[in-house]
């Protein structure tokens, strides 16, 4: 089972699993590391990180990128950057889980999902109050999740 890849202090939001291994707190807000591991399909809507950029190490799997309309795949040992400010959002590709980091500098996304995790929100039924706490932490909804072209 996932979870125990990452052990304790992971939490579960939306069918993936975290765990922070870099905070905000513990960086005075410079960085931020989060250990993910998700299933196949798995992605969120389209967004937009206000304050932050964002670059995922690729563990595992395969993830499937969208940004600002192009399309592109990572896999093991590969990474992806997103400047702050440019819409984007990813899918797990594949039958594969993924396990990857996500770095946000400035921190703060570990917060978000440390937020998510804790109250139990999920999507789209929580929607309201996912984007409630989206804007306290600058991250944007823009529109849905990838699909297939």
């Amino acid at each position: 089972m996932p979870y125990r890849v990452l052990g304790e202090g992971a939490f579960e939001w939306i069918g993936a699993w975290y765990k922070t291994i870099l905070s905000s707190e513990d960086t005075e807000g410079e960085i931020s590391v989060v250990d993910c591991v998700s299933p196949p399909g798995f992605g969120p809507p389209r967004h937009i990180h206000h304050n932050q950029d964002e670059t995922f190490i690729i563990l595992t799997g395969r993830i499937e990128f969208w940004f600002e309309g192009t399309r592109f795949i990572r896999g093991p040992g590969e990474t992806a950057y997103i400047p702050k400010g440019r819409e984007h959002t990813f899918r797990i590709a594949g039958e594969e889980w993924s396990r990857h980091f996500v770095t946000t500098t400035p921190g703060g996304l570990d917060a978000f999902f440390e937020e998510m995790g804790r109250q139990g929100l999920g999507l789209p039924h929580d929607m309201e109050r996912v984007v409630e706490s989206a804007r306290r932490h600058a991250l944007e909804f823009t529109g849905p999740p990838l699909e297939d072209e």
